[in-house]
């Protein structure tokens, strides 16, 4: 079901948008229904833990030293 709504807005700007719903096949009213509708419906919230599962993974090694290979890889690069 679809309900009224009275805006007041410059006249100039209504042609244009008049003009812009034209070139899209569209009009004024179904315009401002879905500029509105991004107003209210929430985009869906992911948990922090969601996020993170959906990260991608690094390729280590199984085994091995993780400080004593990036010491060696970047001896030169840092002086160390």
């Amino acid at each position: 079901m679809k309900a009224r709504v009275n805006l007041t807005i410059e006249e100039g700007l209504l042609e244009k948008v008049k003009s812009y719903a034209a070139s899209r096949k569209s009009s004024v009213s179904e315009l401002v229904e879905n500029y509105f509708r991004t107003f209210v419906q929430a985009p869906p919230h992911k948990s922090i833990v969601a996020i993170i599962e959906e990260l991608p993974k690094p390729d280590l090694p199984a085994e091995g030293d993780l400080k004593k290979q990036y010491m060696e890889e970047n001896a030169g690069k840092y002086g160390f």
